[in-house]
This record gives C-alpha cells, sequence and structure tokens, in this order.
C-alpha cells in the first residue's frame, strides 16, 4: 500500500536530519572564543608597516662574496618564513628588510662566514589582501583596508549562506612567524554584543557550516513547494 505523501514528506526530513547529524558528533572546535578570541586579536591594531615584509613578497638576498646564497628568488611562504641555504629558516612577514638582514648576518656569522655582508631587499611586494573562505556566498581574496572589519570582510563575499554557522567564523593570521587562530561569534557583533575584530592583510576568514541548517536546506529543496505547505497543513 503507497505511504501517504505527509508521511512520505515527515520519513523523508527524518532521514536528512538523520544524516545531518553525523555531522553533530564532529570534534568540537578548540579555537579561542568569546574574550579568549579578542586576547588573540585585539578589535584594533597598526595597520602594518608599509616597510614591512608581507607573506608572498619575493626579496632579493645578496651575501657578498657568496654566489650559492645570493638570489633574486626568495619567496616569503605562507607562514611568514624564508629559507636560506646555511642559516635555515628566518621569519620574515611582518619584518623590516634591515631587521632580516640582521638575522642573517647573525645566523651566517656565528658558524658559516666570518663578518658576513648581507643586503635583503623586497623587489616584489605581495598586494595587501586577505581571504574569506567556507560557507560565504562568494569565497575570494580581497584587498585589505585600514578600516577592514570582520563584517565588513564577510560582507565583501556577499554575507554567509543559509547554512553557515554564525557562531564559528574562524580567523587565522601569521604574527612573528607563528601561525594563530580565534574564532567569533558573528551573530553577536551584527548585534553589537561583541566587537568587530579588525581584519589584516594576509589574515584568512573561515566560516563554518551548521550541519543541521544544512540538513533543513537540503529538505527544503528536495520536497516540492507544493508538498512541503500540505504537510504543514496537514499536521
Amino acid at each position: 500500500m503507497p505511504m501517504p505523501q505527509p508521511v512520505r514528506l515527515v520519513a523523508m526530513l527524518l532521514a536528512v536530519l538523520a544524516v545531518a547529524g553525523c555531522g553533530f558528533r564532529q570534534s568540537p572546535n578548540t579555537l579561542p572564543a568569546g574574550p579568549a578570541a579578542y586576547a588573540v586579536f585585539p578589535t584594533s591594531e597598526a595597520w602594518p608597516d608599509d616597510n614591512a615584509i608581507r607573506i608572498g613578497d619575493r626579496l632579493s638576498v645578496r651575501v657578498l662574496g657568496e654566489p650559492e646564497l645570493t638570489s633574486d628568488a626568495y619567496l616569503v611562504d605562507g607562514r611568514g618564513n624564508i629559507q636560506v641555504p646555511l642559516a635555515g629558516e628566518l621569519a620574515a612577514a611582518g619584518r623590516r628588510p634591515d631587521q632580516l638582514r640582521d638575522d642573517l648576518v647573525t645566523r651566517l656569522g656565528a658558524r658559516y662566514i666570518r663578518d658576513p655582508q648581507v643586503t635583503v631587499m623586497v623587489i616584489d611586494r605581495k598586494r595587501t589582501t586577505y581571504a574569506v573562505e567556507g560557507d560565504v556566498r562568494e569565497p575570494g581574496v580581497f584587498e585589505a583596508l585600514p578600516n577592514t572589519t570582520l563584517l565588513a570582510a564577510i560582507a565583501q563575499a556577499k554575507s554567509p549562506t543559509d547554512s553557515a554557522k554564525l557562531d564559528e567564523v574562524m580567523v587565522f593570521r601569521v604574527v612573528n612567524g607563528e601561525r594563530l587562530g580565534a574564532r567569533f561569534n558573528l551573530d553577536d557583533i551584527r548585534k553589537g554584543r561583541a566587537a568587530d575584530p579588525q581584519i589584516l592583510a594576509g589574515d584568512t576568514i573561515v566560516v563554518g557550516r551548521s550541519a543541521l541548517k544544512d540538513a533543513w536546506r537540503q529538505f527544503l529543496q528536495a520536497a516540492p513547494v507544493f508538498n512541503v505547505f500540505y504537510l504543514f497543513r496537514g499536521l
């Protein structure tokens, strides 16, 4: 005997929610949240020095008499570091070229080269951008400005999707070669219950997904509008 239409729709909804339930058992997000998040990323920070090295910059390093160390192809990686033969990994992002030069002189002079003569220059400047990923309508890379905040950054990505988890908006940033992360509640920020943190060049924003919202969205897409109306009318 065929299953009545309202019962079929209820069964469909329960099946979708059961599948979504698997997502509720994910490992908890351990990034700092609430006041701890603002301790990691203050709401207002000084705009980075225009002379400071940035992630993605290409550097010229010259070591007098050492052609194997001299190159115009040193790239600052995603963690803000560069790799130099003999000297190893050095933190570069956020530092001025003269500060990086002093580090190289110290590293090379300590063991390998007597009185090293080193110059460091930025020869290809990375555009000041931040990235927005996850459950937003148009993820992408956008230009960072001194007045860019988390709300403004999300707006650039055309706002969260209907399945976004608004209390799990994560920001990642490289500070002195260390990758830091924190979790913010976008709904609280929108309603003025929490401050709107500043976004800096090089930041990555990831908007989480709510399994329950996503399940409900899938159900509505799968069920014809008439059937959904009929279901709720008949309950």
